[in-house]
């Protein structure tokens, strides 16, 4: 009799081969959380939100390069998280220096 309480039917609640551990969002979560959060970063708080982005995509990857087509979402989180860092650090250089500003 397979019962909610019997602990050999239901050990592995979440399908196999998304994450390695089994705890934790999966992989295609991740990755579309690093997505919003790199465009979310363009227009609000994109000097945290960028590393966010970055680190969500790269988690999502699995922490490799050789990505197929399922890791899209990732590898555009990587890639807008590290541009929206780098437009976030410029744009603070030039709002705090004394001179005429970066332009």
């Amino acid at each position: 009799m397979t019962g909610l309480g019997n602990p050999r039917t239901r050990r592995n609640l979440r399908s196999r081969g998304r994450m390695g551990s089994g705890s934790g969002p999966d992989r295609a979560t991740l990755g579309i959380i690093g997505l919003v959060c790199a465009v979310a970063g363009f227009f609000v708080l994109g000097i945290v939100l960028g590393p966010v982005a970055i680190v969500c995509g790269w988690l999502s990857m699995g922490r490799r390069w050789n990505s197929g087509s399922r890791h899209i979402p990732a590898l555009v989180a990587v890639v807008l998280g590290a541009v929206d860092t780098v437009l976030s650090i410029l744009w603070l250089a030039g709002a705090t220096g004394s001179t005429a500003g970066l332009i």
